[in-house]
This record gives structure tokens, sequence and C-alpha cells, in this order.
């Protein structure tokens, strides 16, 4: 991955949608903030998606039906809850995402190498979030 693509990873602001009115903001080596903390409580985390895979932009049915297909594939594990969310960039760019509580590194690196994703954000209970890329 090139220095640029990682910066903007680093540098986007990860979303989540807690209710209609709460919404929670996750930066990369920075702890949860603690509404959304107390969500997660002791267990793993990560904030995903399948649009854009490799980081290259496709056409927006494409990237529905990829999502749609994360979402049926959550829906199948037992104990994962699953967030609204949505990453947005310092330059504009914004992609729908999902926040999941419950499913390990494991699981999450198989869906998104399922999905074709560079790279997610993760984490573990009160920890940093990570950027974990998957090379």
């Amino acid at each position: 991955m090139n220095e640029f693509l990682l910066e903007d990873f680093r540098n986007t602001t990860y979303h989540v949608v807690l209710d209609t009115v709460r919404w929670a903001a996750i930066r990369i080596d920075l702890p949860l903030p603690a509404e959304l903390a107390a969500v997660v409580g002791g267990q793993p985390w990560g904030f995903i998606t399948a649009w854009n895979p490799q980081a290259r932009r496709r056409p927006q049915a494409e990237n529905l039906a990829a999502q749609q297909a994360l979402v049926d594939a959550l829906d199948k594990l037992p104990q994962v809850a699953v967030y609204p969310a949505i990453g947005v960039g310092q330059t504009g760019w914004s992609e729908p995402s999902l926040f999941v509580i419950g499913a390990d590194l494991r699981t999450l690196d198989a869906l998104m190498r399922e999905h074709a994703q560079l790279s997610y954000v993760h984490g573990e209970a009160d920890g940093p979030a990570e950027l974990r890329m998957l090379g």
C-alpha cells in the first residue's frame, strides 16, 4: 500500500451510529469514546466495509450488493452485533461501513479478504483502535 493511501486511512474518522441521535467517532491509535466503549464492553470489535475493494472505486450497485453480502454473512455469526457506520476521509471521500462487536480477528480477516479489502480498523475492549493491514 502506498504512503498516501496509508496516511488517508490513518486520518479517516470512523463514525458509528449508536441510535437515532447519538454517533461516536473512532480515531486510529486512540481508545474508543466512552459511549461506544460502554456498548462494546470487553468484546473485540471491527470497523469494516465491502465498498471499493483494493481502494478502487466501483459502481454503486456493485458496492451495495457486496455490502449486503457482508451483512448477510455477519447475520449468520452467533453473538455478533452490527451497527451502521461510515468512514469519512479528510480529502472528502466516504464509505458506508459496519461496526461489528463480537467477531474475532480471524473472522474479520476472512470477511475482509473475501471482499478484497486492503485494511480495516479493529480493537479489543478499551484498547486503542488499530489499523489492520491485510497485505
